[in-house]
């Protein structure tokens, strides 16, 4: 029989061995998304092909319901900086709409009608509730096939990610980081990478609602 000491070392090996695997798995996932599509991410506007459409990506307007996200804000002043720039007609933008008091499409068509972009150049996706589902709808729904994608740079490689999988021609147009940021952002992203590569080769996750296709006229 093997004595209680033993045994423990033995568990304690196998957790320790699982634990180093599964960090090994992360970083693999992370730099296989990162290689795959780093290329088409750009800081610099003038490097950004065009685009008939970009599409924002959601989050919410504010932090806590009173104070100003920063990554909303910059993620909208890109969005505009785009379109002024010639760079897209059109912007969708995809978020959450999960109650009456929360709708990150309508934040975001406001803050951008604020900036001068007319609203008859905004088409609002109140179904994206997740990266995955704002990319794929841009394409089955909106009948997109060449997209350029705007979020924050550590969010532009998964979303690209997506898209390249789902056979849409795309870049990605960095809006800046928030410096006032947490690091706990950029690790929740790690871990959302991997998960990212099962959803798309091994669960073939699809978004939670599709329905009928919608015309963007551009």
């Amino acid at each position: 029989m093997i004595s209680l000491p033993i045994l423990m070392k033995k568990m304690l090996k196998y957790i320790l061995l699982g634990g180093l695997g599964g960090v090994f798995v992360i970083i693999g996932a992370n730099l296989f998304i990162l290689t795959s599509v780093g290329s088409k991410v750009y800081t610099d506007i003038q490097n950004v092909d065009y685009s008939d459409v970009a599409l924002v990506l959601g989050t919410s307007s504010s932090v806590n319901g009173r104070t100003e996200n920063p990554f909303f804000t910059h993620r909208i002043s890109a969005a505009a900086e785009l379109f002024f720039q010639g760079k897209v007609k059109h912007i969708l933008v995809s978020g959450d709409n999960s109650s009456m008091h929360y709708n990150e499409p309508r934040d975001m068509r406001h803050a951008l009608i604020k900036l001068g972009v007319p609203d008859s150049c905004i088409t609002m996706d109140f179904a994206g509730l997740r990266t995955l589902d704002s990319v794929v709808r841009s394409h089955k729904i909106f009948q997109q096939k060449r997209i350029t994608i705007v979020s924050q740079e550590f969010h532009n490689y998964r979303a690209l990610f997506i898209a390249k999988h789902c056979g849409i021609e795309a870049v990605a147009y960095n809006a800046a980081y928030p410096t006032e940021a947490s690091m706990k952002t950029i690790f929740r992203e790690y871990l959302a990478r991997p998960k990212a590569l099962l959803d798309l080769y091994l669960f073939d996750t699809q978004p939670k609602f599709l329905g009928d296709k919608i015309n963007i006229r551009v």
